[in-house]
């Protein structure tokens, strides 16, 4: 895909990897270093609130079993809503009241996992996603500060294998990973996007950031409200747009700024012009 070439202008120090695939699985396009190893950071949340899903899935525990502060629950720090702060156990708000992005939040739905397990949350993501998936260079780094919601460390060709797994699910019911990607959780709660301000309503699913039609954002301008995904301060992301059959991910070695927010909407938008023609 030529769309793709465009990464090689983005202002980073050495590396980007970008990759396309279609919802039928298809390999569309891929650039840059495929194999390179990046942080993930919040990107990791996609893969964590996998692994959560799975342990749901597997009778571990249940999305409304309580979790976190006083009144919140599993389904509520997936969504952001349990009340915490961002990056401490701190109580900001009641359950359910505001979108309130936490990665205390994922470092408490980690907690809970391996409680409610008696396996640690790195080895519960790896064996439920990462081995089946064949992603055998992902993994979560355990002495990061939050490793559940930005310590994770992948490649471009092991994400484009979690966002094939998102586009047609196999390790999960599709009915599932539909109310985590496309069912808004705490529908009409507001909040702030990080890196974007203020959003009314700041529509998430369960670890998923739903687009709905929040402007400025880091998708494309030509990206339905349905897309779905996730980007990092490392400078990555992901999003799955169902409308248009397909998902988009890069990673890089810069951390997400303006420049970032001017490039991923331009490359997003060039990807879905080059697969409708």
């Amino acid at each position: 895909m030529q769309s793709l070439r465009m990464i090689e202008d983005w202002p980073v120090p050495h590396a980007a990897a970008a990759v396309v695939r279609g919802s039928d699985g298809a390999l569309l396009g891929a650039h840059g270093p495929q194999e390179q190893l990046f942080p993930l950071a919040s990107v990791t949340k996609l893969l964590s609130a996998y692994a959560v899903l799975v342990a749901v899935e597997e009778g571990v525990f249940e999305l409304d079993d309580p979790a976190g502060p006083d009144g919140s629950t599993v389904r509520h720090l997936l969504a952001h809503t349990s009340g915490l702060a961002f990056d401490e156990h701190r109580v900001m708000a009641e359950p359910g009241n505001r979108r309130l992005y936490s990665n205390a939040g994922f470092d408490v739905l980690a907690a809970t996992l391996e409680s409610a397990s008696g396996i640690p949350f790195a080895q519960y993501a790896a064996e439920a996603v990462f081995q089946p998936l064949g992603m055998h260079a992902t993994l979560i780094n355990t002495a990061h500060r939050a490793p559940a919601g930005a310590g994770g460390l992948s490649t471009a060709a092991d994400l484009a294998r979690f966002a094939a797994e998102l586009q047609s699910p196999q390790l999960l019911d599709p009915a599932t990973v539909h109310a985590a990607t496309r069912e808004v959780a705490f529908l009409g709660t507001s909040g702030v996007l990080p890196g974007f301000g203020h959003r009314r309503p700041n529509d998430w699913g369960l670890g998923f950031e739903i687009r709905d039609h929040k402007t400025p954002h880091w998708t494309g301008t030509a990206n339905s409200p349905a897309t779905f995904g996730h980007f990092g301060q490392s400078g990555t992301f992901l999003w799955v747009d169902p409308t248009a059959g397909l998902a988009c991910l890069a990673l890089t070695d810069r951390d997400f700024g303006p420049w970032a927010a001017e490039v991923w909407p331009q490359l997003s938008d060039a990807v879905l012009t080059e697969t409708k023609n």
